[in-house]
């Protein structure tokens, strides 16, 4: 057992209060000191947790991560088909705020920093149409100009013509709409909202665009609709903001073209990266250790958990199922043993189903709170000998009309990404990505070779070529729960509600795509804000 430390008693100086409320704040050197009596342990090896344990042993806290699989890295995970490595969950992450280019910075890896290849994606599922490419210029498939070439030809002219109603609306109708599918449909009609709108949200949220909070998903949209009194307009207005703050904004946060980047070699380089700064400083990562209670403690904690293999960690895995808490994947009966950590502090970074779990006899105020609906999503990726997808005949990837395709979308991420095409040689990478809210995945019944057939045949219809049984050369599949995303619907009040219930009981923190939001922008900041807030109460309190 990891002893407990007492906290230093504070200086005082009853004689002067104004002096003894100054002199009461630790000087560095008794924060230093106070650090390294503090243990902190965080369940979860995601990003959150390992975001959250590096804030904590940067500034000297003894820290123990304990992930229940044989790999840390969460939703990020690597796959190796016949050779090549790549990316078998998130492979990039969004630039706005700047916060994981700056945490790149900190780990020395701005030199691997790659923007995406120019090529736009398509949109296939099209009625009448089929597939046509992705118009160019609006926000979230809403867009500034109906009459737009490739607007027009995926909602037609009718479909153009009842757009365009928009603009001669009375702005006295206008007000503020915080579903961004009703807001669509009103203003622009059902052609722009499922031919244009519902592919980008299924695609990126995997949610319906009625299901979608305008104010989260596009910030200003509402205030510049009610400004200018057209929804294209406000998309054109908006635009044209978020092109002048690029223009003003340093030329190392400009990613040509895209909104996105990713790493050469791969996401799983940033775990890679946290996991060896972590240790450097002295803090401790084991796999193969499933918490299965936390308790109080005195004033701290009690972590128990089943053990396999203790000590060994092993972040090249290639296939991760569901990174959550309570799996048990990987675990021998005979080969465990109960460990038990006392703690001052305990970070939970664990899929939500696996953090209630674990905090009903720690907080129990959380299971007054509502649990969000986490759809499994299942990604199929690829490896094929196929000269159709030379000059990727679809640019660099796919998204589908809901209904219209078993796949939600696909990626040729050796189209996407130079580092991709150079490692597959001759060969392509595509990615098929199956589930969404409220509809499972149609690969979860099926076996790995049945699961790689389907998503050949929809490789195929969704690139418009002819891929045979014998183009394919390897595939992987991988699954994980995705978190509710921010930008749906009555999420923030849900999110505020756990975590006000999880941060009312001191030594406890909570970090994660399910408080956070998915993506790396969203839960790397949070992670970072949450880890500083336990330190803050056990180092200053």
């Amino acid at each position: 057992m990891t002893s407990k430390p007492s906290n230093p008693a504070k200086p005082s100086n009853p004689a002067n209060p104004a002096k003894s409320s100054e002199s009461s704040r630790p000087e560095p050197v008794d924060l230093a000191a106070r650090a390294a009596t503090r243990h902190i342990v965080v369940v979860g090896g995601g990003v959150g947790g390992l975001i959250a344990a590096r804030e904590c042993v940067k500034v000297g806290m003894h820290v123990t991560l304990l992930e229940s699989s044989d790999a840390v890295g969460g939703a990020i995970r690597r796959a190796e088909l016949d050779g090549v490595v790549v990316d078998a969950g998130a492979e990039s992450y969004a630039t706005r705020g700047g916060r994981v280019r700056a945490l790149l910075a900190e780990l020395d890896l701005s030199d691997r920093i790659v923007a995406p290849a120019a090529g736009g994606a398509w949109l296939a599922g099209i009625p009448g149409v089929g597939a046509a490419p992705l118009p160019v210029g609006g926000i979230l498939g809403i867009p500034a100009n109906p009459f737009q070439e490739d607007v027009r030809r995926v909602i037609g002219w009718s479909g153009a013509w009842r757009a365009y109603l928009d603009r001669i609306r009375p702005p006295l109708t206008i007000g503020h709409n915080q579903s961004l599918g009703r807001l669509v449909s009103s203003r622009m009609g059902a052609k722009v909202r499922d031919r244009l709108v519902a592919p980008v949200t299924t695609g990126v949220y995997s949610a319906s665009p009625d299901d979608v909070d305008v104010d989260i998903a596009a910030p200003g949209l509402n205030a510049a609709l009610t400004s200018v009194g057209s929804l294209s307009g406000a998309v054109q207005a908006l635009r044209e903001q978020n092109a002048a703050r690029a223009a003003q904004a340093p030329r190392a946060a400009q990613a040509p073209g895209a909104a996105v980047e990713g790493l050469q070699g791969g996401m799983m380089v940033l775990v890679e990266a946290l996991v060896a700064d972590i240790e450097k400083l002295g803090g401790v990562v084991r796999t193969g250790a499933r918490v299965t209670r936390i308790a109080s403690s005195g004033d701290g904690w009690v972590v128990s958990a089943d053990v396999a293999d203790v000590g060994v960690k092993d972040v090249d895995a290639t296939d991760v199922d569901a990174a959550d808490a309570d799996a048990s994947a990987g675990f021998a009966e005979e080969a465990t043993e109960q460990l038990d950590l006392s703690a001052d502090g305990v970070v939970l970074a664990t899929s939500e189903h696996a953090a209630r779990r674990l905090l009903e006899e720690a907080a129990p105020e959380l299971s007054l709170t509502t649990a969000a609906d986490a759809p499994e999503i299942e990604i199929v990726t690829l490896l094929l000998a196929a000269r159709a997808l030379s000059g990727a005949p679809r640019g660099t990837g796919v998204l589908t009309v809901p209904g219209s395709h078993t796949a939600k979308a696909l990626t040729h991420s050796s189209a996407k990404w130079d580092w991709v095409r150079e490692a597959a040689g001759d060969r392509h990478l595509v990615r098929v990505s199956f589930g969404a809210q409220g509809e499972p995945a149609a690969t979860a019944g099926l076996d790995d070779d049945a699961a790689a057939r389907v998503a050949l045949r929809e490789a195929s219809a969704l690139l418009g070529v002819p891929l045979a049984e014998g183009d394919l050369v390897d595939a992987h599949r991988a699954r994980y729960v995705q978190s509710q995303p921010a930008s749906i619907i009555g999420s923030g009040a849900r999110r505020e509600a756990a975590r006000h219930a999880i941060q009312s009981v001191p030594g406890i923190a909570a970090v994660g795509a399910w408080l956070a939001g998915t993506g790396l922008a969203q839960v790397i900041p949070d992670a970072q804000e949450e880890a500083d807030r336990l330190r803050r109460s056990l180092l200053w309190d």
